[in-house]
């Protein structure tokens, strides 16, 4: 398992469009990919969990992969994260 931590930049937090952008982005990698964010650990492959999880903007999250792909699938969420996911 990898993981790191970061900040929620995007002036909206996760709602809808970037939870959709992130889940979808996620999909493609074979890891478990989770974030964990207010002592809350979720599944970021599921929009609704993304969403229902309250991650506002300046929120530390620590994504979590663990899988065949684990590094790949770490290195795309932390950059659509850092990113401001599209905002």
């Amino acid at each position: 398992m990898v993981s790191k931590k970061t900040k929620i930049v995007n002036p909206m937090g996760m709602h809808m469009r970037p939870a959709g952008m992130f889940a979808n982005a996620m999909m493609k990698f074979d890891s478990e990919v989770e974030l964990v964010a207010n002592g809350k650990t979720v599944n970021a492959k599921s929009i609704m969990n993304l969403i229902a999880a309250c991650i506002k903007c300046g929120t530390e999250v620590e994504v979590q992969c663990s899988g065949p792909d684990e590094q790949a699938a770490l290195t795309e969420a932390l950059r659509l994260i850092d990113s401001g996911l599209g905002e």
